[in-house]
């Protein structure tokens, strides 16, 4: 029996793109049985950096075909083409992007089964957004993917996707290596017994930074030596930086620019508390590695953060863009080492029962071939 070919379609893995969902959609495509399926990534844009490199090195073809705008029809054609010759079986589009394009050129190629994964809730009256989720993905794509309880109740009732389309697949990380035994700290010209505060993301506007920095402003006062470290590029970096001198918490706020994922065990294990601040996510992979790494996690509670922490139990959790309220709950945990103690144990034991990438990669191996025989019927 032939392998059942899978393309992976995601817009650009290039390092300043790099996020949850392009790091989860790559990992599932070398995580793939090898005996039974054939996996192949597509980016629509040009990508190079580690990421590639990493799935290239797992024996994973990567393809970019270096679009140059949305409107670029001539790279649209070269994808359906290269689609037909390559006769794949299921285009699995990762983020809204991809899942419209994803849809129509998997359509147009004649591909059998066309999946599109939603990472995460961006909607805020969008109403072309919303046109394109119901009457574009949600009705040609075999199944609409949410990673979120809450995204998916918004799909159908916001956007109008019809329920049999829209699915809940809970999704989950690999464990990671073990810290390499680096002291970062030193490295960072952190002091041994300073307060640590970080987080590790792209530098998106989703991810609200601005709100981790003014409550860097409101604790720099109350802990002496106090840093706080931001990992990860992207377009907010200069508007950070900027808002960190307007508050004079240059020296206790750190943007270490991008982090490669091979050393991010190392900067975790430099950290005394872990925050999300993000004013919408999915399932985030972030907290998740937060989670992994034994931290007590300060997250705001929205979209599906509350289905990997339950407040007080597995972490804090405070209002979006309420900076004093993740300044007091990282002051609480700062000051109260057995709390956070507690709070971090459980958050790890709940991450390996619940959130294992390799029972999503099952799960989704089940649904390409469950997809693949009903079209065959």
């Amino acid at each position: 029996m032939s392998r059942i070919r899978v393309v992976t379609l995601i817009d650009s893995l290039s390092p300043h793109n790099l996020g949850g969902a392009e790091r989860f959609a790559t990992v599932v495509a070398m995580k793939l049985d090898r005996e039974r399926f054939d996996s192949l990534v597509v980016s629509t844009r040009k990508s190079d950096g580690p990421l590639v490199d990493e799935v290239r090195a797992a024996g994973i073809r990567v393809v970019d075909f270096d679009r140059s705008s949305r409107h670029d029809l001539r790279s649209w054609g070269r994808l359906i083409r290269f689609l037909r010759r390559e006769r794949i079986d299921v285009l699995h589009a990762h983020k809204h992007g991809s899942n419209v394009a994803g849809t129509v050129v998997g359509r147009a190629a004649r591909v059998p089964v066309v999946i599109a994964h939603e990472h995460t809730w961006s909607y805020e009256g969008q109403r072309l957004r919303v046109l394109l989720d119901r009457e574009v993905v949600g009705r040609g794509a075999d199944a609409f993917l949410a990673v979120s309880r809450e995204d998916r109740r918004r799909m159908i009732e916001i956007e109008g996707v019809r329920p049999e389309k829209a699915r809940f697949l809970p999704i989950g990380i690999a464990a990671p290596p073990p810290p390499s035994g680096r002291d970062l700290r030193a490295e960072l010209g952190i002091p041994a017994d300073a307060p640590v505060v970080g987080t590790i993301c792209a530098l998106r506007r989703q991810k609200a930074l601005d709100v981790l920095v003014r409550a860097a402003a409101e604790l720099a006062p109350a802990f002496p030596g106090l840093r706080v470290l931001i990992a990860g590029g992207g377009p907010e970096e200069e508007r950070l930086r900027a808002l960190a001198s307007e508050l004079g918490v240059v020296d206790a706020v750190q943007l270490l620019g991008f982090w490669p994922p091979a050393d991010v065990p190392d900067l975790l294990a430099a950290l005394d508390v872990a925050v999300n601040t993000s004013d919408f996510e999915g399932s985030p992979l972030g907290i998740m590695e937060f989670m992994e790494a034994g931290l007590p996690v300060v997250a705001t509670s929205v979209g599906g953060v509350p289905d990997l922490i339950e407040n007080g139990v597995h972490g804090l959790l405070v209002d979006r863009g309420d900076h004093r309220g993740v300044a007091d709950a990282v002051a609480r945990l700062l000051r109260d080492p057995v709390l956070a103690g507690r709070l971090a144990e459980a958050g790890r034991e709940r991450r390996r029962a619940e959130f294992d990438v390799d029972t999503t990669v099952r799960n989704l191996e089940k649904l390409y071939v469950e997809l693949l025989e009903r079209k065959k019927s």
